[in-house]
């Protein structure tokens, strides 16, 4: 965390910030509705993770309530952080819709497992694959990074390994208790779906930065910078990844593309990312909140 700030610090310093204004202004209409309508689609692939993990607990609620709620708290996980976003938020709405909480705890987990499987594969591909050159100032190189990456497939593998070897034959998997809540895993079919559907999502948010940056740098490069600012991210706890998404990216992708244009096209991205759809968020959980369910519908 102290490094990530430290970069921070030192990247706002040398920021010439009319370029940046400047190059946020040149961006063109075209180039910004095409970034729209990638964003946009990756709300609408977000959107599957939240049914995906009703169906892995087992609860009775309906496939658009469970979708709106997750976008909705995906987007204002972005925005205020996961504790308030990723959490406090999906156990309100899921206990308006009738679900106890031990069964909300099921959904949440199931979530993230399906955003964290789609990441380890995809990262761990590219890490492997296609190791990107860090600041020297860095703790890890680039043989650490491909040994990062094969470490991260391996997780996925063994996941995925694990779903069809305990559920072939229809038998009933494992369960396991944490903090009193029992979780199983899926079967082969959704636990493929989980990884494809995440995969997808991580694609498209990168391509939605590739796109206004407008291919001045190779697809796989930035999708590797977003990769690794979603972890900084994560780690320094900032609501948003206020800086940390910034500095991350410019510390990666300055060497070829002055660091004003990457800035413009990333506060683009945090307009149409963070801030666009914070705007219709914000209503639809009330939306939400407002709509209450019985509680004799809240489990399977």
């Amino acid at each position: 965390m102290l490094g990530v700030l430290g970069l921070i610090a030192e990247q706002a310093r040398t920021v010439d910030w009319p370029a940046v204004l400047r190059s946020l202004r040149e961006i063109p209409a075209a180039v910004l509705a095409l970034a729209g309508a990638l964003a946009a689609a990756s709300f609408c692939v977000y959107a599957s993770y939240d049914p995906i993990g009703a169906q892995i607990a087992g609860a009775r609620v309906g496939r658009w309530r469970a979708a709106a709620t997750g976008v909705v708290s995906y987007i204002l996980n972005l925005n205020l952080g996961s504790l308030v976003g990723g959490i406090a938020v999906r156990f309100r709405l899921y206990g308006r819709a009738g679900l106890h909480a031990d069964t909300v705890a099921h959904i949440l987990a199931a979530s993230m497992a399906t955003n964290w499987l789609g990441y380890f594969g995809l990262g761990g591909a590219l890490f492997l694959l296609r190791p990107p050159a860090l600041p020297p100032s860095w703790a890890i190189d680039g043989e650490g990074l491909r040994l990062l990456g094969a470490a991260m497939l391996l997780v996925v593998l063994a996941y995925v390994g694990a779903c069809a070897w305990f559920r072939r034959g229809g038998r009933a998997a494992p369960r396991w208790t944490i903090r009193g809540h029992a979780v199983e895993l899926p079967n082969l079919r959704i636990a493929l779906l989980q990884l494809a559907v995440s995969a997808a999502n991580w694609a498209l948010i990168g391509a939605v930065v590739w796109t206004l940056l407008q291919h001045r740098i190779d697809y796989a490069s930035v999708l590797t910078a977003m990769l690794v600012a979603a972890v900084a991210g994560v780690l320094t706890h900032v609501p948003a990844g206020l800086g940390v998404l910034e500095a991350v990216v410019v510390a990666l992708l300055s060497h070829k593309l002055p660091a004003g244009e990457l800035l413009g096209a990333l506060l683009a991205y945090r307009a149409l990312y963070y801030l666009g759809p914070l705007a219709l968020a914000v209503p639809a959980f009330f939306a939400l909140d407002a709509f209450r369910t019985p509680p004799a519908s809240s489990t399977a």
